[in-house]
């Protein structure tokens, strides 16, 4: 635990967007303090240089500098995050990971053995579980407001062209990307499974519809599932909507009403028709991550910051814990090895 008058030390590994995202919520509270960033790329390609701390161009540099550090960041490209959250925990450092926490169950489990065998925190980057929406639904669902859950359906439908899938990049790729469901929708995945926990008997339909030359996976999905608590669900996903992002929503159909939570980002509340209950106003929602041509989930980074700090201080505890960023890779594991079946069968 770090001491109420200390101030909890961060660095940062990968100076791209999110990554800068990280250094600024970091540089911005009170208890915290950034002393690092790392990037392959020079201090001036990524555009540090501004928040004048110490620049290492990989991380077992800054491991071997001697600095002091508390909790390190990991906001690489999916591929490399559950290496590099295995040797900042060997340097008995905590980790904040971005999502997904690696790209196979057998990954994640290895960062949990390691942070066990260290005692150090693994905190998975989930910011969605801040908007006031999720807040909500989470409440409703577990004081079993809409009673039996009978059925649920998720619709992620967004823009993701060439001005994404940049030649020589690592978006698209196997290796480092991963694919749509660990790299674009893996949050709204894991809203579902922090609501209605897991899913057993999957099937799916998958296509590329229009990124045969830019990716190494699927476009597109048609998924449906059982949940173990009951009820049954969906997940339909595009990144191949024209021009700009189109939604993602819930919709969730209970035996005392139903629910909508729609919008671009998941951040509106569109239907609410629950036998015996009034709708609580809510405070309005961030905007989304704004990357130029295209945007994603909501820029609530501040909160993940917020709650590092708090659960290292001993108030409170980790909003979302290694076994839940471990849960959401395997569900997407086991949804795309239904895919690799079909593939396989065609």
């Amino acid at each position: 635990m770090i001491a109420k008058e200390d101030k909890v030390k961060f660095a940062v590994i990968g100076a791209g967007h999110i990554g800068k995202r990280h250094a600024e919520m970091i540089s911005r509270e009170a208890e915290s303090e950034l002393v690092a960033f790392v990037d392959s790329r020079s201090m001036e390609e990524c555009g540090a240089q501004d928040f004048g701390v110490p620049f290492f161009s990989t991380v077992e540099e800054l491991l071997a500098s001697g600095l002091d550090i508390d909790v390190v960041n990991i906001c690489t490209p999916n591929g490399l995050h559950a290496k590099q959250s295995l040797l900042a925990l060997e340097a008995k450092k905590h980790v904040v990971c971005e999502k997904p926490m690696g790209l196979s169950k057998e990954n994640c489990e290895r960062v949990i053995f390691k942070s066990l065998q260290m005692s150090k925190h693994v905190f998975c980057v989930m910011q969605n579980r801040y908007s006031p929406p999720s807040e909500w639904i989470k409440s409703v669902i577990d004081e079993g407001v809409l009673g039996k859950i009978f059925m649920v359906q998720l619709n992620c439908y967004w823009n993701r062209d060439d001005r994404y899938y940049k030649k020589g990049g690592w978006k698209g790729t196997a290796d480092l990307d991963g694919g749509t469901l660990y790299t674009q929708f893996s949050h709204f995945i894991d809203i579902m499974y922090w609501l209605f926990g897991d899913i057993d008997n999957i099937q799916g339909k998958f296509a590329d519809f229009s990124h045969k030359n830019s990716t190494d996976f699927e476009d597109s999905g048609f998924v449906n599932f059982d949940f173990i608590n009951g009820g049954m669900g969906s997940i339909n996903y595009s990144t191949a909507v024209a021009n700009q992002n189109l939604e993602s929503s819930l919709t969730i159909i209970g035996e005392k009403g139903s629910v909508k939570i729609g919008g671009q980002y998941m951040n509106e509340v569109e239907v609410c028709n629950i036998t015996d209950y009034e709708m609580p106003v809510l405070k309005e929602a961030n905007p989304a991550n704004d990357y130029g041509h295209y945007k994603g989930s909501a820029a609530n980074h501040n909160y993940v910051i917020q709650n590092v700090i708090d659960t290292l201080k001993g108030r409170t505890s980790a909003t979302t814990n290694a076994l839940e960023g471990l849960k959401v890779v395997e569900i997407i594991e086991r949804i795309y090895k239904v895919r690799n079946e079909q593939l396989n069968l065609q």
